[in-house]
């Protein structure tokens, strides 16, 4: 019996390192998930976006902005300067689209009630959608507001910062987590489906049969990848339905809106499925290769770490990931009431992926099946 238990291992063994393409899904792809993962989880709150709005304009209020982005706790939005002065109406337009994530607000007399040794008084708000960041953000801008006024006059003066969070006042964790959940079922279960069950059909050789009857490829093809994404949707549905009436998450945009971004990524990841497909030959193989495209997208989408700390060159890697797009759709729809021209980068990315990503499936899947 021992003899026969070590043959079929070594059987099995010799059978997984025949298959090239099941030794790179087992060792090569785990290695590239670990380094690249390994610097993008980060859960340092580090770069927050923060605007400043100066109504003193002196040279005391600018030393103030410049010891606020001294450290790597604050940085301006891309592109601009945390000195640039702008209207305070933009501060909810610049938080819809994610330009900003903080603002600190300075009255006018802000340097001559620090130069008189006075009370002074901040305006702070928060993006309250992310709790974490927001609650972080604020130990960090009281911080250096105490070290600023010691600086400044020798001894500790008080400070009243004025908290404000928008979207989520009460930093309701669960709320900033479960659109993310959503957006994570939704692109694991269409890629997951799509993926093994064109590769179940050619195993058992239904796939050849059904190409031999009248109906067209693309007639076959969109009927499963359409079957597919009504499921997704389904899906999607019976989540935030949950989220809402159980975790009682708000849900303040246009459902409307929601579902046709939904239905715009369904195309990269119905496409994405489809060209997992064409790699493989198992089920076992499509499985594997479906959850390493699905745990590189979460884990890169901003879903647990922000995007602004995880390194530069890993941050321009994100930008091949459609989740990270759509992650931010779902969670300004739902609770900042964002609007399509608050999204317009997000719905430019959806579409360019959706195109070529669902388009070269296709080809793919009609050449391999010719």
């Amino acid at each position: 019996m021992f003899r026969a238990y070590r043959g079929l291992i070594r059987k099995e063994f010799r059978q997984v390192l025949r298959d090239r393409n099941m030794l790179r899904v087992i060792f090569a792809l785990p290695i590239i998930q670990l380094l690249l993962l390994g610097y993008a989880v980060n859960i340092d709150v580090k770069k927050i976006a923060l605007d400043t709005y100066d109504f003193d304009r002196t040279q005391m209020s600018r030393q103030f902005i410049d010891a606020m982005q001294a450290g790597d706790y604050f940085e301006a939005a891309a592109g601009d300067s945390l000195l640039l002065s702008r209207p305070l109406w933009t501060l909810d337009d610049r938080f819809k689209n994610g330009s900003a994530e903080m603002a600190v607000i300075l009255p006018e007399d802000f340097s001559e009630k620090i130069t008189r040794g006075d009370n002074a008084t901040l305006g702070i708000i928060a993006d309250g959608a992310n709790a974490y960041t927001a609650r972080t953000g604020m130990g960090y801008a009281a911080q250096i507001v105490q070290e600023f006024s010691m600086r400044e006059t020798g001894f500790s003066i008080p400070v009243t910062l004025r908290q404000t969070f928008l979207y989520n006042p009460e930093l309701e964790s669960v709320y900033y987590m479960v659109p993310g959940i959503v957006a994570t079922l939704l692109t694991m279960v269409t890629i997951m489906l799509t993926s093994m069950a064109i590769v179940r059909e050619r195993e058992v050789g239904t796939l050849e049969q059904l190409m031999v009857t009248p109906i067209s490829k693309f007639t076959l093809l969109m009927g499963k990848v359409t079957t597919f994404a009504i499921l997704g949707l389904l899906e999607m549905l019976l989540a935030l339905t949950v989220g809402i009436l159980w975790f009682k998450i708000p849900f303040v945009g246009s459902a409307a809106l929601l579902a046709g971004f939904s239905a715009l990524y369904l195309l990269t990841t119905l496409g994405l499925g489809m060209f997992i497909s064409t790699m493989s030959s198992t089920q076992q193989q499509a499985m594997f290769l479906a959850w390493f495209f699905s745990i590189f997208a979460i884990l890169t989408s901003g879903f647990f770490t922000p995007i602004s700390n995880m390194p530069q060159w890993v941050q321009y890697i994100t930008l091949a990931n459609p989740m990270r797009f759509y992650i931010t759709i779902i969670r300004g729809i739902m609770m900042k009431d964002s609007g399509i021209t608050d999204l317009l980068p997000q719905f430019y990315a959806l579409v360019i992926f959706g195109v070529v990503i669902f388009t070269s499936s296709v080809l793919r899947f009609s050449k391999r099946t010719s």
